[in-house]
């Protein structure tokens, strides 16, 4: 299991993910908090506070997903 911390600054960078993370043929999931919530949902990506960070745990690797997830990796929390 892969893990990145992530911050998407705007609804535009969560349609984003959503769209890239339906492209996989895996498992991922974003982690809020206690929150739980399977990023090929845009209802769930959205229902985030999306100024906090976010946790990212993915099963496999795309380069369209590592090549996202590096764009907005939160240096800060990097895992």
């Amino acid at each position: 299991m892969n893990r990145k911390h992530i911050m998407l600054k705007d609804v535009e960078d969560a349609k984003k993910f959503v769209t890239v993370a339906n492209q996989c043929d895996f498992d991922i999931d974003v982690y809020y908090n206690r929150t739980i919530i399977d990023a090929k949902s845009i209802l769930g990506v959205l229902s985030l506070d999306l100024t906090q960070e976010l946790t990212v745990d993915y099963a496999g690797s795309t380069p369209e997903l590592e090549s996202f997830l590096d764009q907005h990796a939160r240096l800060s929390g990097a895992a």
